[in-house]
Parts: structure tokens; sequence; C-alpha cells
């Protein structure tokens, strides 16, 4: 009987187990990569660094600052996006195995056609064209390349050149290109042109019609199969010996979610059956998705969070001893799917000591912040909840007691009472004194008793 019992306790104990068992950790979805970001684009929250802030060689990731600097002077009215360019010789003579839009010298396209050369076919002949036409050389626009990345707050990047080609001093960081290519989609027309998967040129004065086809794999397929992702709304590949293979890319799921992914550094590593798998492009869509499946918004702390009024001691009122605080707005974030509330921190900043009424309701009475696993998320007013008069009679002795705790007020005080005492003092005692002894002076003295002194004649 006793081993049948002992078998029932075993077997509850066994099935208790999945349920009380903690939640596993958010997996580190380490990227096959030199060195990688994810971002969520609605509020610039990091949700994943590796390596994010080491200097890294951009290759044609480059272009995205190239056609940000060309888009701001059409903003500025310095070009149009119909404005002709003609190709000089200088532009189009690339080095060997340079990408290029195959741009004839000669030929005459508009900023906006070489804007899609650029970005699309990443072609380093419409970089060189695109700068030559704002700024006159490569240099020069190199030099508002990095005005332009200064004023974007990417402080580990130089730009010597329009176009990627390898240069030891031509560098940046993952979190800084994630910088300027939220920048970038922030302009429609960048934003349209990296979402295209192809685009027509009409026909030129050296060329016929033709269509130019996009090299992010996410998005198109005519340089790269088996990688499109149906969320992907951008934005620009990169290629180089010295960099390897890099991308950054964006994404938009069906809730509006927007979420920015940078690699740097991968390569193309090819298995066991011989096919070929392009990391900068399948690692960008693991990540991708990985931050889709695995974070929310989250709030964290509003006054409805649990555990978050507080009683704050009043003096000066007879209508309690107390008022309750609350917190103003909200804190929100992004957070992973392990997120325990119940591991959230509160640090309240609340006096101390009573305070005197009277209370409004709204009045400011202290801060909370809220942390989690170490880190702050923010920090809100707290306020009183409801009003508390002020009685009028507390109040009066208060300032009494206020008052007479002043050594002036106690000097003149006790002055004033020993004034008192020895004006009572010669009323009562000295005076009468003075008086009985003025009538005994008169009386004459030892003399006989109402006997007249006088000598004179009768």
């Amino acid at each position: 009987m006793k081993k049948y019992r002992f078998l029932s306790l075993l077997l509850a104990v066994l099935m208790a187990l999945p349920l009380t068992a903690p939640a596993a950790a958010l997996e580190d979805p380490r990227p096959h990569a030199k060195a990688a970001i994810v971002v969520y684009g609605d509020t610039g929250e990091v949700l994943y660094d590796f390596n994010a802030r080491q200097r890294m060689y951009p290759a044609s990731i480059t272009k995205i600052m190239t056609s940000l600097v060309v888009l701001d002077a059409v903003k500025n009215g310095e070009l149009t996006l119909d404005t002709p360019v003609t190709a000089s010789a200088q532009a189009v003579n690339l080095p060997l195995g340079s990408s290029t839009a195959d741009i004839k010298a000669g030929e005459t396209l508009t900023i906006e056609q070489l804007l899609y050369c650029d970005l699309l076919p990443s072609g380093n002949d419409a970089c060189n064209i695109l700068a030559e036409a704002l700024a006159g050389t490569t240099a020069e626009f190199a030099a508002r390349m990095n005005a332009k990345a200064q004023e974007l707050g990417m402080k580990d990047t130089n730009f010597t050149n329009p176009h990627g080609l390898h240069d030891p001093e031509h560098y940046t960081t993952a979190y800084d290109i994630y910088l300027m290519a939220r920048a970038a989609m922030d302009n429609d027309t960048f934003r349209a042109i990296v979402r295209s998967p192809s685009y027509t040129i009409p026909a030129t004065n050296m060329q016929p019609e033709r269509t130019i086809y996009t090299t992010n794999g996410l998005l198109g397929s005519w340089y790269f199969t088996g990688y499109l992702y149906s969320k992907a709304i951008g934005i620009k590949t990169g290629n180089t010996e010295e960099a390897g293979r890099c991308l950054a890319s964006a994404a938009v799921d069906e809730l509006g979610r927007t979420f920015y992914c940078v690699v740097l550094g991968s390569e193309a590593v090819t298995d066991e059956t011989g096919k070929r798998d392009y990391k900068h492009l399948s690692e960008s869509k693991r990540l991708l998705e990985w931050a889709f499946q695995n974070f929310s918004r989250v709030t964290l702390l509003d006054q409805d969070t649990e555990d978050v009024m507080r009683e704050v001691a009043v003096s000066l009122s007879d209508e309690g001893d107390y008022v309750l605080a609350r917190p103003v707005g909200e804190i929100t974030a992004t957070m992973p799917s392990d997120y325990d509330p119940k591991k959230a921190e509160l640090h309240f900043d609340l006096p101390t000591e009573p305070i005197e009424a009277p209370i409004a309701a709204g009045d400011k009475l202290g801060t909370v912040t809220l942390t989690y696993e170490g880190q702050e998320y923010g920090t809100l007013d707290m306020v009183a909840a409801d009003s508390v008069a002020r009685s009028e009679f507390l109040y009066t002795v208060q300032q009494i007691e206020l008052y007479w705790g002043k050594w002036w007020v106690k000097a003149a005080v006790i002055g004033g009472v020993a004034l008192v005492l020895l004006l009572v003092l010669y009323i009562a005692v000295i005076r009468p004194k003075k008086r009985r002894a003025k009538r005994y002076s008169y009386s004459g003295g030892g003399g006989r008793r109402g006997r007249p002194h006088y000598r004179g004649r009768r």
C-alpha cells in the first residue's frame, strides 16, 4: 500500500514539473557575420547588437549615403529629379570588376534614373555621375557625405568616395549604417526606389529602353534565388573582398511594425550538396523574422500597474493622515517574449516626511523609475490622486508653534511677562507700602497722636 502511495506522489510531482518550470530565456540569434544589429524602427530601440559599433568596410552600402545627399540637394532646390545629366568619360571609367549600370560616356539620364541605377544594380558609374553633377568632383561630394554623416550622429564613419570601392579610410559601423538607412527611408523617393525589384529606363540618346534589377535577393530573384521575403521593403547590398558580403535591410509586418537589420562581413557558404548559401541574405531574413516573432510593444508602467500606488503622509488636515500618489503617463518599450513583469523593479522618490495640506489632485509629489534586469526604462511623475483640504485650526496651531520656536519671539514674550509681573508686584506690594509710609510720615512720627505742631500765635 505504501508502495502505491509513493508512486502516486511521484507521478503527481512529475505532472507538475512542466507547470512550475521557469520560462526559457530568449535565444541568442548569433549571426554568421562579423557584425550585425537589429533595431525597432518606430522607436530606435536596439534589440540585438553584435559588434555593432566596430568599424567595418561598408562596400556598396555606401550608396545609401550617396542617394541621401543627392535627395537632400533635390529637397533644397539644387537639383530636381528631372534634371538631365550627361555622363563624363571619367565617371564611367571604372576599375575591373566594378558593379555597373552600363552607362555610356556621353549618355544623358535624369537624376531619378541615376538614383535607380545607383540603388538597384548598384552602379558605381551612376554614383560618380551623381557626385559630379552635384559637387563637381567625387572628392568634394565625399566631403558632403561626411557632413551629412556628422549631422546624423554617425560618429564612427568616414567616406572617401560615393560608391564604396575599398579604401582603408572608408569605413563605418553597423549602428551608423542603421542611422543613415533610417534617415534615407524617411524620404519617399528613396523608399520607393529600394522597394522596387526592377526599373525600366526609357530609351536614351545612346541606348534603347532597358530594365535594371535589384541586387537585394529579399526583394528580387535576378541575382539571387530562394531568398524572397514578403515583409522586406529594402534596402541595399554591398560586396568587396575586404568588406565581405553585406546587407542593410528593412521589413514591415501586418501590424505595421518596422524592423531594421544590418549584417556586415558575411560570406557565401557551400554545403555538402554543393548549394551556395549567401549568408548576408539568409541571415538578414532570419534576424528580421526573429525580431518579429520574439518582440512586441509592452506597457511596462502606468497608473493601472499592480502595486504602484503609494501613501504619502499628510499634515495640517483633519480629512486624513495620507494621500495616495499615482503615476502619470506610461512607460512603453519593445520587449522580448520572455519579459516577466514580476521581475520589473520600481524605485520611488517620494517625501519621507509628511507634506502639508492643502494638496490638489494632480500635484506632483515625487517620481517612480522602472528598471528591468539592470536596465532603466523610464521615469514617471507621481501625483496626488485626490485633493486634501487644510484644517485652519491645525494651521493656526502650527503657526503659533512655529513662531514660538523663534528665539526673538520667546525673548519678547518672556520680557512681556516679566514686565507684567513687575507691574503686578509694584501695584500689589511696592505701591501700598509707599502709601503707608507716606501716611506715617505725615502724622508726625513720635509726637502725640492727633495734636498739631503749630507754635505760632493763637
